[in-house]
C-alpha cells in the first residue's frame, strides 16, 4: 500500500457550477477512503504566491458538507496575477510557489481550471517541478481536450430557461427579443441553448453573420403569422467583414451590435418593429450545477484521485466518447475547440429552420 499523500487542491480562471463537486469528490476519495491529507489553496495560487495575506487549509470531510449542489467554489477563484512576475523581493513569483508548496511538504496539486489555469500548470512542473494533475473546467466547452466541460450543462440549462422566459414576453408584445451568451470566441452556450430553447436565429463566433438574412427570416414568420422573433447570439459573435459598423453606437457587446444593426435596417424599411436586448452575462456561471454537471464533476474528482494514486502526473482529465480518461495537459495548449462548419447540430439547427445568418459546410 502507497504511503498516505498531502495534495494540495486549487481552482483557478472563472467561476463555474460544478467546482464545488469536485473539490467534494476529491476530498471523499482522498481523505475519506484513501486517508490522504487534503489542503485547499486559496484564490487558485494565490495561496502560495501570498502567504500572509491567502492562506492553505486542510479539507475534511465535515468541509465538504452540503458541497454538491452548491454552485461557485468554497477556496475563491482568480484569474488575475502572474505566477511568473517579480515580486517585491525580487524573486520570481514561482519560487515562492515552489518554496511554499515545500513548506507544507505538498505531494502534488490537482489542479481545477480552463485553458489558461493548465498552461501555468504545466509551466510550474516543467520548469519548478511541482507535480500537477488538471480537471478542466470552463463553461464555453471549448477545450479541445475533453467532450464535455462541467458547468457547461448548467450554462445551457440557464440560457434555455432565459429563452423561455423571453418567448412569452416576446409573444406578447410582438417584438424581437436578442439573448447575448456567453461565447467568446466558441459557440456552444449559443448553439445548443438556441435549439433547447426554441430560438429562431442564432449567431455565433464562427459564422459571421449577414443581419439582412435575420431581417429575412424576421418577415418570412410574420407571413405565417409569427409576429415575434427570438435570437441568440454568443458574445463572440460578430457581422460580416463586408458589413459596415458606421452609425452604430451601443458597441458594448455583441448583443447591442446585432440590435442596432437589425433597428438600423428596420428603420431603412420604415419599419416599427420594436427590438430588446438581454445581456444575460455571469447569471451563467452561477447557481447550482445541473444534476448531469454534478455526476460529471464527481467523476473527475475521483479521477484526478486515482491519477495522483497512480503517479500520473502532468496529466488531465476528460471525458471521451463516453469514458473518463486522461490525456496529457501539453494538449490543453492547442487552439481551443470551436464549432466546426460542419457540425453536426448546425446541420440540425438549419434543418429546423434555425437561420445562422451566414452559410455553413454540409456535415
Amino acid at each position: 500500500m502507497s504511503k498516505a499523500k498531502r495534495i494540495g487542491v486549487c481552482t483557478g480562471g472563472g467561476d463555474a457550477p460544478g467546482l464545488n463537486a469536485v473539490i467534494r469528490a476529491i476530498v471523499k476519495y482522498g481523505r475519506g477512503q484513501l486517508g490522504w491529507e487534503v489542503f485547499g489553496v486559496e484564490e487558485c495560487f494565490h495561496g502560495l504566491m501570498y502567504p500572509d495575506t491567502k492562506s492553505v487549509w486542510p479539507l475534511d470531510l465535515p468541509s465538504c458538507q452540503g458541497l454538491l449542489g452548491r454552485g461557485g467554489t468554497i477556496l475563491g477563484t482568480t484569474n488575475r496575477g502572474d505566477p511568473f512576475g517579480t515580486a517585491e523581493d525580487g524573486r520570481c513569483y514561482a519560487e515562492i510557489i515552489r518554496e511554499n508548496y515545500d513548506r507544507y511538504a505538498l505531494d502534488g496539486l490537482i489542479l481545477i481550471g480552463g485553458d489558461g489555469t493548465q498552461k501555468i500548470g504545466h509551466r510550474l512542473s516543467t520548469e519548478y517541478g511541482i507535480p500537477i494533475v488538471g480537471v478542466p473546467k470552463t463553461i464555453d466547452n471549448d477545450l479541445e481536450a475533453t467532450d464535455f466541460t462541467f458547468g457547461f450543462w448548467s450554462a445551457v440549462d440557464v440560457a434555455t430557461d432565459a429563452l423561455d422566459r423571453l418567448h412569452t414576453t416576446a409573444e406578447s408584445h410582438d417584438r424581437v427579443m436578442i439573448l447575448e451568451v456567453m461565447g467568446r470566441t466558441a459557440g456552444w452556450i449559443a448553439l445548443y441553448a438556441g435549439i433547447a430553447g426554441g430560438a429562431d436565429c442564432i449567431a455565433i463566433p464562427e459564422v459571421p453573420y449577414d443581419p439582412a438574412r435575420f431581417i429575412e427570416k424576421i418577415e418570412r414568420r410574420r407571413k405565417i403569422g409569427r409576429h415575434f422573433t427570438i435570437v441568440v447570439v454568443a458574445e463572440g459573435a460578430r457581422p460580416m467583414d463586408s458589413i459596415s459598423l458606421e452609425g452604430v453606437s451601443g458597441r458594448r457587446g455583441a448583443g447591442d451590435t446585432l440590435t442596432e444593426l437589425l433597428r438600423a435596417e428596420f428603420a431603412q424599411r420604415d419599419d416599427a418593429t420594436e427590438l430588446r436586448c438581454t445581456v444575460l452575462g455571469h447569471i451563467q456561471r452561477g447557481g447550482s450545477p445541473t444534476p448531469f454537471d454534478r455526476v460529471l464533476a464527481t467523476q473527475y474528482g475521483v479521477k484526478a484521485v486515482q491519477l495522483v494514486e497512480s503517479e500520473g502526473w502532468g496529466e488531465l482529465v476528460c471525458l471521451r466518447g463516453g469514458e473518463i480518461t486522461s490525456v496529457p495537459i501539453a494538449d490543453v495548449a492547442s487552439a481551443p475547440r470551436e464549432v466546426d462548419p460542419q457540425e453536426t447540430l448546425l446541420g440540425v439547427a438549419t434543418s429546423v429552420g434555425i437561420e445562422l445568418g451566414g452559410e455553413i459546410e454540409p456535415a
